[in-house]
């Protein structure tokens, strides 16, 4: 990672934004910064052209096209709405006085969200007030944003609903979140988390954080688990873990993490620039073979996130490791994005893989079941990026008659994998572990 090409006090960040915010593009392309995966990465210079081919990108656009082209084709019908908020229009949801979208649905199991996140400051930025509530959530893709809302098709993938200036919003938002701070993610707060939750009928969640390599400001995890335990809302938000591949303590920290109760370790190869196969991540997964901690990727292409990213989270890439970890219990985040057709033989070949649902449209959902059975699938919301109802949504229209699917994806399957992971089990196997070291 290139160093950071500018230092500057708070006054300076302030008015840097200010000087900036009126053309976001112009700045982002003038200081040769991309986003990926929700942070702000400094572009690669290496080529590796041997493990991203022309025939890769191809297939990407094809699928993006083919997306669009089935959308509302399937026998769910067409699904359009105007906004997350709009989604009341559906019978499980309505909206109340405040314009909050809630479930209204009361036979629903007690929902786990396996991919949930809070908010970022990191390097530069001024530190966020994780127990802070504010009156509305900013979502970073928030199709709330406008009155009306934006047009939220539930038959594609998640990312194709929003419009090159929501992507430059996106894009100005994540670098904040590493120099001047970022005013969506200050909204991204743990209150803000448990309301929506209680919203949406969740019951507990995930919260898995990223490390990013940064020289300094960059212990997501440790701030994350703190906050959550400053909350009291250790008994609805669960813990992840995150480690730097490249730092030489990275299985000490690892362990340390798990004896304060993480639940899983978060691996986002586009944000921490590695090959899910790389060599560094193998004492890795080992550790976590020890420790029964689920191993969570991010997987497959967004496509929404920079080109130079994409050879990192190909499918194909994770068919090794998987293989030959298989004490490990691997989740595949977005069931592979915009390449579940590749994730979803590889979970058929590999009992050890789970899929998170997030950002795959309603078809897409339906052949998922189909195609691997409840049993493997989990919900997963991916906020603070978008609206908890939006994936919540979808899984009710594909499970409307299928009690037994919907339990299954909405908290049974997910409350099996973790059950594996309880915390004073990690908590013993961690200092077992440390001791040995």
């Amino acid at each position: 990672m290139e160093s950071i090409p500018f230092a500057l006090d708070e006054s300076g960040q302030n008015s840097l934004a200010m000087k900036f915010r009126r053309d976001r593009r112009r700045f982002l392309t003038d200081m040769g910064w991309a986003t990926a995966g929700g942070m702000a990465l400094p572009l690669l210079s290496c080529d590796e052209s041997e493990r991203y081919t022309q025939s890769d990108a191809a297939e990407l656009e094809a699928q993006k096209r083919r997306d669009k082209e089935l959308s509302g084709k399937s026998r769910f019908g067409i699904h359009r709405y105007q906004g997350y908020r709009g989604l009341a229009d559906l019978p499980y949801f309505e909206e109340d006085p405040h314009g909050r979208l809630k479930c209204v649905l009361e036979d629903l199991p007690p929902i786990i969200d396996i991919h949930t996140h809070l908010g970022i400051a990191a390097l530069l930025a001024p530190r966020i007030d994780l127990l802070a509530r504010t009156d509305r959530v900013r979502h970073f893709l928030d199709c709330d944003a406008t009155a009306p809302g934006c047009e939220l098709d539930l038959d594609v993938y998640i990312n194709s609903n929003f419009r090159p200036e929501d992507l430059d919003a996106l894009q100005w938002e994540t670098m904040g979140q590493l120099s001047w701070g970022s005013e969506f993610a200050a909204t991204h707060t743990i209150p803000n988390l448990l309301a929506e939750m209680d919203d949406c009928c969740v019951e507990e969640a995930l919260v898995l954080p990223i490390a990013l390599g940064l020289p300094f400001g960059d212990k997501l995890a440790e701030v994350w688990t703190a906050a959550i335990e400053a909350s009291n809302a250790g008994h609805r938000l669960l813990p992840g873990a995150s480690v730097d591949p490249r730092d030489d303590n990275a299985i000490a920290e690892l362990r340390r993490q798990a004896a304060l109760g993480a639940r899983a370790i978060k691996i986002h190869p586009a944000v921490q620039l590695i090959y899910p196969d790389d060599p560094l991540l193998g004492p890795i997964y080992q550790e976590c073979g020890r420790l029964g901690l689920p191993v969570f990727f991010h997987a497959g292409r967004a496509g929404i996130e920079p080109e130079y990213t994409h050879r990192f989270t190909l499918i194909r890439y994770y068919e090794s490791v998987i293989g030959e970890h298989r004490d490990v219990n691997f989740i595949l985040g977005h069931a592979g994005a915009r390449d579940v057709a590749d994730a979803i033989p590889l979970a058929r070949r590999h009992r050890n893989v789970w899929l998170d649902i997030h950002g795959q449209g309603i078809r897409q959902l339906d052949e998922l079941i189909g195609e691997l059975g409840p049993e493997r699938l989990l919900f997963g919301s991916d906020w603070p990026f978008y609206h908890l109802g939006a994936t919540l949504a979808k899984v009710l229209i594909v499970t409307e008659g299928r009690p037994e699917a919907r339990d299954a994806i909405l908290a049974g399957t997910a409350r099996r994998l973790l059950a594996q992971t309880q915390p004073a089990e990690i908590g013993s196997h961690a200092s077992a572990a440390s001791g040995s070291a």
